[in-house]
């Protein structure tokens, strides 16, 4: 029981760091996107649920259930939206053993399992915090599960009594869900996964049986409360339309030439939400301009990008600035102004194909591009 209890003190302890961690621009959402399926499996161990007999077949009026630890198992498939946040669909199964009865007014030698199935709908929040390696998540679900005593039966040794109970019964569930997931290096969309969840199924569901005392044998109930269990889950997860990792361009081979040709165009990247020029930035726009006057140029086209990282609108204004940022270098490095043209494509023509929401340091830029 004091692991029991560790469990759940933990998760309780990590919930206050969770909701600082999703804090409004703290953290940006992992882009999993599209259609996934995941599978687990784990430690099981239920907290104790209290049981309610009809009349008073153990001599009290209520008893306590007393299960060891298990093993669960689940199976889900979801939808992710691109923003961190995705749904999903998750059918589990847990058991455990009987240990005994407890709270009786008399010792009781108990036996039998306790069986758990229920199909539950989950909405979770991916993280991204800075870890290419981890991105931890919160989630919390509802749905249903059904209970089986398979059977449950209490002797009092050498006495007289003995009741056996079996039976199968559902009740409405709630769950929490913390955990993380660790993609596996250069596959796609494959990832390991590791949470704890915390499980509440009301309780209501009654279980028929028989009781005996002093040989008289009498049909009788069982009421079973609140099931409290603490999983802690290992799977695997998989996400269908994952993109590619970006192709590294291979550096072209030296040509024997005494002096190569001037550049038709350039690249400048930005910091994201910045349009202001790094001194490497004016590097660049130095070396275009210098270009510019070697080679044969009608006119100087100066296209601004952005990522998907903010709203369409914000990032065509961002796309704007960048370029009249790189038009204005280029006229105090000497190129005339009325031979440049300025154009601003916001997040579309991406460098780097990606979801929405991505902050993809190749999306940010400027082409300098000589006609």
């Amino acid at each position: 029981m004091h692991f029991r209890r560790a469990i759940l003190a933990t998760a309780f302890l990590a919930t206050p760091v969770a909701a600082v961690v999703v804090a409004p621009g703290a953290v940006m959402a992992q882009p999993l996107t599209g259609l996934y399926v995941g599978a687990g499996a784990g430690l099981h161990a239920p907290q104790d649920p209290n049981l309610t007999p009809s009349g008073t077949a153990y001599g009290v009026p209520r008893i306590k259930l007393n299960e060891g630890y298990g093993f669960n198992s689940n199976l889900a498939v979801g939808y992710g939206l691109g923003n961190g946040f995705r749904f999903e669909i998750e059918g589990d199964f847990m058991r455990s053993d009987v240990r005994h009865v407890g709270g009786t007014r008399f010792p009781t030698a108990s036996s039998g399992t306790v069986r758990t199935w229920g199909l539950m709908g989950n909405a979770l929040f991916d993280m991204d915090i800075g870890f290419p390696w981890m991105y931890p998540y919160i989630g919390a679900g509802a749905g249903y599960q059904w209970t089986k005593l398979n059977p449950l039966t209490s002797v009092q040794p050498g006495g007289p009594f003995s009741s056996t109970r079996t039976g199968q019964n559902g009740a409405f569930a709630m769950q929490a869900i913390l955990g993380a997931s660790f993609p596996v290096p250069n596959v796609p969309g494959l990832s390991l996964t590791a949470d704890y969840r915390f499980m509440d199924i009301l309780g209501g569901e009654k279980y028929n049986g028989v009781t005996t005392v002093a040989g008289v044998t009498s049909p009788s109930t069982l009421k079973m409360h609140n099931q409290f269990n603490h999983d802690l889950v290992f799977g695997i997860r998989y996400a269908f339309n994952a993109p590619a990792p970006a192709a590294v361009p291979m550096s072209p081979m030296p040509m024997a030439s005494p002096a190569p040709a001037p550049a038709r165009s350039y690249l400048v990247f930005f910091d994201w939400d910045k349009a202001d020029l790094t001194g490497r930035a004016k590097s660049i726009v130095k070396e275009a301009a210098d270009s510019s006057a070697r080679v044969q140029v009608t006119r100087i086209e100066v296209n601004g990008y952005a990522d998907t990282s903010g709203t369409q609108t914000y990032n065509q204004s961002l796309s704007i600035r960048r370029a009249k940022a790189i038009a204005g270098e280029l006229v105090r490095d000497g190129v005339p102004e009325n031979a440049i043209n300025i154009q601003g494509f916001g997040d579309t023509h991406l460098l780097v194909s990606t979801g929405p929401g991505v902050r993809e340091p190749q999306n940010r830029r400027v082409e300098i591009v000589f006609r």
